[in-house]
């Protein structure tokens, strides 16, 4: 990675071939430091009263205007394994939690100043955004014991526009391995095309068509150290397992789509008052 986070030819290629790419290093200790500090503030501020459970595999069912507005505020979705059948946690809030968005990257201080810095914005600038906004954004913890699954899934089905433009960035606070549930991929996969739309009508939220079965062998698995980011094409398809182990795997990531030459889907779940601000105009 040269100067400001702008990417080389050789890391451009790689991208381009297998629809992600780790980059080493993008965030400093004193960075992870900061954004894990902060985010043991919120959650110390947090009052689990207004609870809401994250779940990538019946969101239809646990749909509320909690998580609608969520896209401009910074909230918070507790693990379905959290509560017990008395309906109470079953452990401290810090370690229920499954994840906090959308709006970390414009509404908290510490996490917008990493999000737009100017090696996020070279890096960006260098994948060909002319436009770039972050559309959201999420604290994810995969607690020890109890850190949920998260389906195979292409990004772009979540945060579509005409003609696709997402990329996931996700930075490790720590380190990610296989036993703590670190990403899994199908290289190359995004060559094949978007499968399916996640949409927002009437009723709710639905995806417009089945998940097709995808073979275990296809995938590899995406192990990182702390301060790594990962970057994914909107079309990869990705996952991630349960953590079984006795380690968290606290991560943070952006999405980001252009506004230049290309129109955000109003069927998208997200459907934001005001447009963000640029990150930067090419």
């Amino acid at each position: 990675m040269g100067s400001k986070g702008y990417l080389s030819s050789d890391q451009l290629e790689f991208f381009n071939s297998q629809g992600y790419l780790v980059i080493e290093s993008f965030a400093c200790p004193q960075e992870i430091d900061a954004m894990m500090k902060r985010m043991d503030q919120l959650l110390d501020e947090f009052d689990c009263s207004t609870a809401s459970i994250f779940s990538t595999k019946n969101q239809q069912q646990l749909t509320d205007d909690y998580f609608y507005e969520s896209a401009g505020n910074v909230s918070f979705f507790f693990e379905e394994k959290a509560f017990g059948e008395d309906g109470n946690l079953k452990q401290p809030k810090q370690l229920s939690i499954n994840k906090v968005g959308h709006a970390l990257h414009e509404l908290d201080p510490v996490f917008k100043a990493f999000s737009s810095s100017d090696k996020v914005c070279g890096m960006l600038s260098s994948l060909g955004y002319r436009r770039p906004i972050i559309i959201q954004s999420m604290y994810i913890f995969k607690q020890p014991g109890i850190g949920g699954e998260v389906v195979p899934h292409q990004d772009n089905s979540f945060l579509y526009t005409e003609p696709p433009t997402c990329t996931g960035l996700w930075w490790a606070l720590e380190d990610a391995t296989i036993t703590n549930g670190c990403l899994w991929a199908i290289p190359g996969s995004h060559k094949n095309g978007l499968v399916r739309r996640f949409i927002r009508g009437e009723g709710g939220v639905s995806f417009d068509r089945p998940s097709p079965t995808y073979d275990k062998k296809d995938f590899v698995a995406i192990e990182v150290k702390a301060g790594s980011l990962v970057l994914l094409h909107g079309d990869l398809i990705h996952q991630s397992f349960e953590n079984q182990s006795s380690k968290s795997r606290h991560a943070y990531s952006i999405h980001v789509v252009d506004t230049d030459g290309c129109k955000w889907a109003q069927s998208n779940w997200i459907r934001r008052k005001v447009e963000p601000e640029p990150l930067f105009v090419a």
